[in-house]
């Protein structure tokens, strides 16, 4: 995705730079615009690094390198999304901090509740996964031509959690079209923007 300016930004100076996500840019736009914030500039990196984590950390360093003269300072909207730590380490070594947590999935419940939840049978779905179901997850992981891997991947699954970042009736219905697809009992939590929202509100 190329740059999202929050508004748009022609002198980045005084100005920070959020690296993040492709799969967070509606939830950020949507934050900015709530809590009128003026002092970020946001550019995603694609969605599908969920898939490969082993390519976020070399394009977020390669983004920090060649944007880091370009603004007052730079945050990374990424929590360690299957990178074994090597994400945090990059952050440090690079002196930017990024958002805590071992994935969205536990940054948007909040994590400390998340860590509590304990959950190991449940597979989660975000505003941005359940409107994305197929090209996300349906289609990589070759249940469209392969239905029969649906239990190779989630057979030892017991519910599907919708974490709901906005309270969308469409949405929620959705998402139980999905669970069913899943042979998956349905959960639905309103989680809101969790610690996304509280971390980027810090973010000055």
């Amino acid at each position: 995705m190329d740059d999202t300016s929050l508004p748009t930004v022609p002198d980045g100076a005084g100005k920070i730079l959020l690296i993040a996500c492709g799969a967070l840019a509606r939830e950020i736009l949507a934050l900015n615009e709530a809590n009128g914030w003026d002092h970020l500039h946001l550019h995603c990196l694609p969605a599908n690094y969920h898939h490969t984590p082993d390519k976020i950390v070399a394009a977020v360093e390669k983004m920090v390198s060649e944007r880091r003269d370009d603004f007052k300072d730079i945050y990374v909207v990424y929590a360690d999304c299957g990178t074994g730590g090597l994400l945090k380490a990059a952050c440090d070594r690079m002196g930017v901090q990024m958002v805590e947590g071992p994935h969205c999935y536990s940054f948007f419940e909040g994590n400390a509740a998340f860590e509590d939840l304990g959950e190991m049978t449940a597979f989660y779905l975000t505003d941005f996964s359940v409107r994305q179901f197929d090209a996300f997850i349906w289609k990589p992981l070759g249940m469209d031509r392969h239905p029969d891997l649906r239990d190779m991947y989630f057979g030892n699954y017991e519910k599907m959690v919708y974490q709901a970042q906005t309270d969308n009736p469409a949405l929620t219905e959705l998402a139980k079209k999905h669970a069913e697809r899943l042979g998956l009992k349905f959960e639905r939590r309103l989680t809101g923007y969790g610690d996304l929202e509280t971390s980027l509100a810090a973010v000055r």
